[in-house]
C-alpha cells in the first residue's frame, strides 16, 4: 500500500476489515473519525480499471445528484494519482439476493414491503432524469433498519433530452434485460427498468428467475417470447402485476406513474407509494451547520456557504454524516480531539502484516456482505491484494493530525476525475430534444395509515401496526437504537488505531506505550488510560489456523446449517466435492477460496466457503459468499456442491 495514496483517507477514517472484494474494487468497513459513524469505503485502482474508468465517473456523478431514503448515499470522494476512494453509506444487512436465497422465497407481504421501496427508489431516480439499467437483487442492500438501498449506478444513463429520449447501449445483466435491449433496438430507459423490476419481483416471490438458461441465446429467445411459469402460490393480484410489467411490447408495459398506486402495492395501505425524497438535495440543517461552525471556528454563513458547494470532500462528509446521526435520533456532535499521531515504521509494518493475514484468511472477522458484485470487467486476477511499501522514507511523509482543521485547511478539494468516453452518447453533452415535462404526480407530504395489522420484516421483527404506524413508516420502519463503541463516544480516539484493521493485535499498543513512557513520558497518563480502555473494549486476537478450530459466527443469511458436528469432517467433504464440480480452491484454515474458469482460462466465478461454529450449542455451519460472477449461476453451483456433500 503506497502511503501517499492512503494519506488523505487516513486523516478522516479509521479502516477496519474488508467487507467486499471484486474485479478491481475492494470495500472496507471504516469509522468516520469526527462523527463516529460507520461507512463503507470502495477502493479502486485506476490503472486496473482501464477502460472501465468512465463507468466509475458515471457512478460518482449520478450519486452526487441523488439523495433518497432508498438510494445508497455517497458521502465523500477522494482521488489520488493511483486510487479512487468512494465513501458510502454502510448497509450491514447484506444483499437482497442473499436474503432471497436464504428464505427460498418471500411471502407476498414481505415482498410487498420490499417492492414498495424498490418502486419508490426507481420512481425517484426517473424523476431526476436517470435510468438505472442494472436493477437486480445484488444491487439492493439492506440497512440496519431493514430498508433497501439501491447501489451501483455505473451503467445508469441520463439522456440530455430527458427520459423520453431513446437509448441505444445494450447493458445490464442478461437475465434482467428487456426484450428491446437484446434485440438491439432503440429503447426508453424507464421502460427497460420496469421490465427489470418485473423480473426482480418474480425473483422475490418465487426464489428463482422467470427467464433463465445456461445458454445465453436460449435465454434471449425466452425473454423475447415473454413466456414464464406461474407458480400456484402466486395470488391473482401479483400475477396481474407481473404480466403488466413483463410485457414484451414496451408501449404496453405499465408505467412508473401507474405502479405507484397499483392495487397490489396499495393492498394494506391507504396511500400510493411515496417516491419523493425525505432529504432533498441542497437541504441545509441548522443544527448540523451550527455544530460544524462551532467545531471549525467559522461563522454560520461562512460554513453554510462552504457546505452548499457540495464538493463531496470532507466538509460534505461531515455534514451528511451529522445529518444521518440526527435522523436516527443521535446527538448532532463532532468528536473533540487534538492528539497528533506519527506512526513508527514498526507499527505500520505490523499493520501491513495484519492486513495481509486478513486477506489470506488468517485472523479474519465476519464479513457482513459483498458490496454489490463490483464486477467492473472480466478480471482474471485471483485474490490479489494491494502491494505494500514500508520503507523508512514512507514514514517521513506519513504524518497527519486527527483533526485541528482551521479555516485555511477547510477549503474544499475538487476531484480531477477523467472525462467519459465520447462513445457514451447517452450521457454526453450533445443537443437532444427537450423533455416534455415531469411525468410523476406532485409530492404532497400526507401520511396515511396502514389498513392491516402486523407484517414481518426480514429479521422477523414487527414492522408496523395499524394503531400507530403510517404508510410512510411502512416504507421506512421505526429506527432502532444504534450502539456505538464507547471508544468512539468518549471524545478521544486512540490515534494508534486509525490505520489498523480490526484484526490488529492491540497488545502492541501496550508495548508502544511502555516505550514512550520510558523515552520521555510522551502523552503521560492520558495515553496509558486510553490503552487500558482500548484493551478492554477490543480484546486482542491471534492468527487463526486450522488447529484453532473454526471461527464462531452469528447465524446470518449466508450461513447454511449442517447436521454434522465435526468441522473437520465437513471440511473434508467440501474438499472432496469441489474438484468433482470443476471448482479450483485454495485452503486457508477452514476457509476455501474457490473459483471456476472457462475453457480459455478466464475466471468466471469466485466465492468463499467457510466452515464455522454458529453461536448456538453444537451447531456447525458453512458460510458462503459470492465475490465475482453471476449471482444465480453461483446459487445453483453452491446448492449443487452442498447437496453433494454427505452432511
Amino acid at each position: 500500500m503506497a502511503v501517499d495514496d492512503y494519506k488523505e483517507l487516513l486523516k478522516h477514517y479509521e479502516l477496519h476489515e474488508t467487507i467486499g472484494t471484486g474485479g478491481f474494487a475492494k470495500v472496507k468497513l471504516a469509522t468516520h473519525l469526527l462523527t463516529g459513524e460507520k461507512v463503507a469505503i470502495k477502493i479502486m485502482d485506476k490503472e486496473s480499471l482501464g477502460d472501465d474508468l468512465p463507468r466509475v465517473k458515471t457512478e460518482i456523478d449520478a450519486m452526487k445528484n441523488l439523495s433518497h431514503q432508498h438510494v445508497c448515499r455517497l458521502y465523500h470522494v477522494i482521488e489520488t494519482p493511483k486510487k479512487i476512494f468512494m465513501i458510502l453509506e454502510y448497509c450491514p444487512g447484506g444483499e437482497l439476493f442473499d436474503y432471497i436465497i436464504a428464505k427460498d422465497r418471500l411471502t407476498e407481504e414481505e415482498a410487498r414491503v420490499f417492492f414498495r421501496q424498490i418502486v419508490s427508489a426507481v420512481a425517484y431516480i426517473h424523476s431526476q432524469g436517470y435510468a438505472h439499467r442494472d436493477l437486480k437483487p445484488e444491487n439492493l442492500l439492506i440497512d440496519e433498519d431493514q430498508n433497501l438501498k439501491l447501489i451501483d449506478f455505473g451503467l445508469c444513463a441520463k439522456p440530455k433530452g430527458g427520459m423520453d429520449y431513446c437509448l441505444m447501449t445494450c447493458c445490464g445483466s442478461p437475465a434482467y434485460a428487456a426484450p428491446e435491449l437484446i434485440q438491439g433496438k432503440a429503447y426508453i430507459g424507464s421502460e427497460a427498468d420496469i421490465w427489470s423490476m418485473g423480473v426482480l419481483m418474480y425473483a422475490l416471490m418465487c426464489g428463482y428467475l422467470p427467464f433463465d438458461d445456461d445458454n445465453v441465446m436460449v435465454l434471449y429467445k425466452r425473454i423475447m417470447r415473454g413466456k414464464y411459469d406461474i407458480p400456484r402460490w402466486l395470488s391473482p393480484g401479483s400475477v396481474l402485476l407481473l404480466s403488466q410489467m413483463l410485457q414484451v411490447d414496451p408501449k404496453k408495459r405499465i408505467s412508473v406513474k401507474h405502479l405507484l398506486k397499483h392495487p397490489w402495492l396499495m393492498q394494506g395501505y391507504n396511500c400510493p407509494v411515496e417516491w419523493y425524497s425525505k432529504w432533498p438535495l441542497g437541504y441545509m440543517d441548522e443544527d448540523c451547520i451550527t455544530e460544524m461552525s462551532v467545531y471549525f471556528k467559522r461563522s454560520k454563513p461562512s460554513m453554510s456557504n462552504l457546505i452548499s458547494e457540495w464538493n463531496y470532500d470532507h466538509t460534505t462528509a461531515n455534514y451528511l454524516l451529522l445529518q444521518a446521526k440526527k435522523s436516527r435520533g443521535k446527538a448532532v456532535r463532532l468528536i473533540r480531539s487534538s492528539v497528533i499521531f506519527e506512526p513508527s515504521a514498526s507499527s505500520f509494518k505490523e499493520h501491513v502484516s495484519r492486513q495481509k493475514l486478513d486477506f489470506d484468511g488468517g485472523n479474519q472477522v465476519e464479513l457482513p456482505y459483498v458490496f454489490g458484485s463490483m464486477d467492473f470487467s472480466d478480471d482474471e486476477l485471483f485474490y490479489e491484494d494491494y502491494t505494500y511499501s514500508t520503507t523508512e522514507q514512507d514514514f517521513s511523509r506519513y504524518r497527519y493530525e486527527l483533526h485541528s482543521v482551521d479555516s485555511a485547511t477547510a477549503t474544499p478539494i475538487k476531484s480531477v476525475m477523467p472525462t467519459k468516453k465520447s462513445e457514451d452518447k447517452e450521457n454526453s453533452d450533445s443537443k437532444l430534444p427537450k423533455n416534455e415535462g415531469p411525468f410523476l404526480p406532485p409530492a404532497p407530504w400526507t401520511p396515511c395509515s396502514k389498513k392491516k395489522g402486523i407484517l414481518t420484516t426480514p429479521n422477523n421483527n414487527i414492522l408496523a401496526s395499524a394503531k400507530d404506524k403510517s404508510c410512510c413508516m411502512k416504507d421506512t420502519p421505526n429506527k432502532k437504537p444504534v450502539l456505538v463503541n464507547d471508544d468512539i463516544t468518549t471524545g478521544v480516539i486512540s490515534p494508534e488505531r486509525r490505520c489498523r484493521s480490526v484484526d490488529l493485535d492491540l497488545n502492541q499498543a501496550h508495548l508502544d506505550s511502555a516505550q514512550k513512557k520510558k523515552g520521555g513520558k510522551v502523552f503521560g497518563s492520558l495515553e496509558r488510560g486510553l490503552d487500558k480502555v482500548i484493551t478492554m473494549l477490543t480484546p486482542s486476537k491471534r492468527k487463526a489456523c486450522a488447529r484453532d478450530g473454526p471461527r464462531k459466527l452469528r447465524a446470518h443469511y449466508n450461513v447454511t446449517m449442517t447436521t454434522l458436528l465435526n468441522p473437520d469432517h465437513i471440511l473434508n467433504e467440501l474438499t472432496r466435492v469441489l474438484p468433482l464440480k470443476n471448482v479450483d480452491y485454495v485452503q486457508k484454515g477452514y476457509i476455501l477460496k474457490c473459483k471456476t474458469q472457462s475453457d480459455f482460462g478466464k475466471v468466471t466465478m469466485q466465492f468463499e466457503l467457510e466452515v464455522c461454529q454458529v453461536n448456538k450449542p453444537d451447531v456447525v455451519g458453512i458460510r458462503r459468499q459470492r465475490l465475482k460472477g453471476d449471482a444465480w449461476v453461483y446459487k445453483r453451483l453452491v446448492e449443487d456442491i452442498l447437496s453433494s456433500c454427505k452432511m
